[in-house]
Parts: structure tokens; sequence; C-alpha cells
């Protein structure tokens, strides 16, 4: 393939080419997440539940793996768009070596913390109990994701999106297939109940890391891990970071406000608690397609950025905007025609139903607008400007929504939180083009 095909290529094949896998291996994905929550919904409510409170961490583990990851594809991509090899080489090596440092901390953390957090919200023991058995085999598997990330982004940074589909997509199918295996024991296998659902997730992991080494020796791509950029190189490390902890933070953002909302939920039901763990299984069908395009585009905006291609990056940033918002039309659309067969997916409480199907229906009317949130955003951290992304999710994750879901939770009761969802979205939104605008 032509190396400078980035800037070359007209710009629409060059998106749908670059963001097709992506969104491909992320409906997979999202695939994934629904159906090992329905899984978990067989065995109990109080295990759906126990997922719900361990989410949160979760979500901040794979913020810090794959924040960091979009600090490393940024780099490369820039240093690839001014002809650099060097340094992308620099920036790939250094950055790998970085994220198994991550994996070995982050592995001890999340073991450390899961007791007293979700002692946090909630007083029951056997939620408890299953939120730490299935919280300590997952993160056991920290290695996996976040290397499995540093290579993802390494391989996006080249323009090899087809090499990271089928990666993602080979550990979410084998995740898909293990788990009723593991949690029910089919043939041979015992029935291990939540932590086979763990046991699922981190051998698909594995699986995708594993990919990505074979495909990685057997097929060398334009940069390479080297020994001779082992040593550290504090301008390399500090442009990582400058990148990878907005990019991090704002991934890590949400963890904050489900937390936060758990905590005003739990004090009117645990239904509302799970209501909201399940709303945030299905938006990933939403969000995590509208993510491979935003992960399509940001090699592609940072490589033109590079090679002073201003007038491509708008283009790239328009057409990756009527993208995401075509994806949350029919999200939204699917959220108002048959919430109540969404929830049904995960339990058969008729009041969680009712209650989830009300949430669902409220939530929804903030889906079109967030496409510019989530693409102003995605193309800040391509273009390495990290802050400015990071304030666009402070807006979107805690300074509207959690004083607005608390203020109108006093005044309508549980309904209120989901209220806050919309007019979060409508407000950053607002931000967010102010904030594009000004920073390019």
């Amino acid at each position: 393939m032509n190396e400078n095909f980035m800037k070359e290529k007209p710009v629409l094949p060059l998106i749908l080419s670059m963001s097709l896998p992506m969104v491909l291996s992320m409906m997979v994905n999202s695939l994934y997440n629904i159906v090992d929550s329905f899984f978990v919904a067989q065995i109990s409510e109080d295990a759906m539940t126990a997922l719900s409170l361990v989410y949160p961490v979760q979500n901040f583990v794979n913020a810090i793996g794959i924040g960091f990851g979009i600090g490393i594809n940024a780099v490369i991509a820039i240093h690839l768009g001014a002809g650099d090899e060097k340094k992308a080489n620099m920036a790939t090596t250094q950055g790998m070596l970085l994220a198994l440092i991550h994996a070995v901390i982050l592995t001890v953390a999340g073991i450390a913390v899961m007791p007293g957090f979700l002692r946090m919200f909630t007083s029951s023991e056997k939620v408890i109990d299953l939120g730490i058995r299935y919280s300590v085999i997952v993160f056991l598997f920290t290695f996996a994701i976040v290397l499995g990330v540093a290579f993802e982004k390494v391989f996006q940074a080249v323009g090899a999106m087809k090499v990271t589909m089928l990666s993602l997509m080979c550990g979410c199918i084998a995740n898909i297939i293990l788990d009723p295996v593991l949690i029910f024991g089919l043939g041979p296998f015992p029935a291990m109940g939540i932590e086979g659902a763990a046991l699922a997730t981190g051998l698909g992991q594995v699986l995708t890391l594993v990919i990505y080494i074979a495909v990685y020796l057997r097929w060398p791509i334009r940069v390479k891990i080297c020994r001779k950029y082992c040593r550290p190189d504090r301008r390399m490390i500090a442009r990582l970071y400058a990148i990878g902890i907005p990019a991090t933070l704002n991934l890590a953002l949400p963890s904050l406000l489900i937390s936060a909302l758990n905590a005003i939920l739990a004090s009117f039901s645990q239904i509302y608690v799970l209501v909201l763990g399940i709303y945030y299984k299905l938006q990933t069908f939403l969000y995590l397609p509208a993510n491979g395009f935003v992960q399509g585009m940001r090699p592609v905006i940072g490589f033109n950025y590079g090679a002073g291609e201003h007038r491509r990056v708008k283009q790239i940033y328009r057409i990756v905007l009527c993208m995401s918002g075509l994806i949350m039309i029919f999200g939204t659309i699917i959220c108002l025609a048959v919430p109540e067969k969404l929830m049904e997916l995960f339990t058969q409480n008729e009041e969680t139903i009712r209650a989830g199907e009300t949430a669902l229906r409220i939530i929804s009317a903030g889906f079109i607008i967030s496409a510019v949130s989530v693409t102003s955003s995605g193309a800040l951290e391509g273009l390495g400007k990290g802050v400015p992304s990071l304030v666009i999710s402070l807006f979107r994750y805690v300074l509207v929504i959690i004083p607005a879901a608390y203020i109108l939770s006093r005044i309508f009761g549980a309904v209120g939180v989901w209220h806050g969802f919309w007019i979060a979205e409508l407000i950053t939104a607002a931000v967010a083009f102010a904030v594009y605008r000004k920073a390019t």
C-alpha cells in the first residue's frame, strides 16, 4: 500500500475504508456486551447488579489502557505524516514498555480496591461476594487488555484496520462462545457461574493479544519495536502522556459518572441501579459503532495534520460527524419504539422493565446531539490536542449531568436522573462545537 494513502486517497472512500472494519468489530463487541449480560442475568438479578457495580472500576482500567493507546496512536500518526519514521518507531517502543508497566500496576490496584468499592454502593453481602468473585478473575487478565489495546492503536496508526478488526472480532466471538460453556457448564466443562463469565472475558482478551503479536511477528508493519529505543526519552514520554492522560480521563469520566449516579439512585431503590447498569450495556450498541468511525478517523486526521493538509482535516471531521449522527438516529428510533423488549433481554421483573422503559425513552432524547461531542473529542485527540478534548468530556460526564441529576432527582425522584442525560448532551454539544473551532 502507498505509504501516503492517508493524504492522497479521496476523503469519503478513505474514511469508509479505515472506519468500516472498526465499525464491524465494534458492533460485534457491542453484541458481546449484550450477550455477556444476558447470560449473567440468567444466574440471578443479584449477579447482574454485581456486574453493574463492578463496571465503573472495570471501565476505569480499560480507560487507562485505551487512553494511553490513543496517545501512542496519535504520536505515531503525526510523526508518520511528517515523514519522521525514527520518532514513530521510538513512540511505538516506549509506548509498549509503558503499557506493560501500567498493566502490572492496574492488576494489583484493581483487585485491592474492589471489596471497599462495592461496599460503598450496597449492603447486600451476596452482591458484594458475587462482585469480588467476578472482579478478581477479570483483573488478573489486565495485561491482556492493556497490551492488546496498545498493539491495536499501533496497527491503526499505520492504517492496518483489518488486522484490528480480525483480532477484536476473534476475541469477542470467543467470549460469546465461552460464556454459556463456562457459566452453565456445557460438555466436559464445570458450571462456574459468575466466575465463568469473568474467565470467558479474560480468555477472549488473551486471544486478541495473541493474534496481534502473531501478525506483528509474521508480517512486519511500517513501525517497529526496537531495542535501541528502549532507553527512556523524556520528550517522547512527555508527548505520549500529554495526549494519553487527557484521553484516559475522557474515558474514565464515565466511571465517575456511573458511581455518582449509582449513589443517587440507590437512595430510591436498587432497581434503578440495575436499570442504569442495563442502560450502559445497551448504549454500547450505539456508541461502540460510533467509536469505530472515530477510531478510523484518528490516524487519518493525525496524519493529515502532521502533513499540513488542513483542508482535508476539516473534510474528515465533517464526514465522521454525519456518520456518527446517522448511527445515533437509528438508536433513538429503537429506544423509542421497543424499550420494553430491550429491557426484557436482561430481566423479567415487571417493575424493573417499566422503570427501564421510562429511562430509555427519556435518555434517548440526547442521542442525536451527542454525535457532536463524540466526534469533536475524538478529532481533537487525533490532532494531539488532549486538553481541549478533556474539556468536552468534563462537561459531558461531570460538570452538567451530575449536578442536574442530583437536583432533578430531588424534585422528580429517580426519573429526574434520566432527564439529566439529555440536558447534559445538549449543553455539551454547544461547548464541543465552540472548543473544536477554537482549537483548530
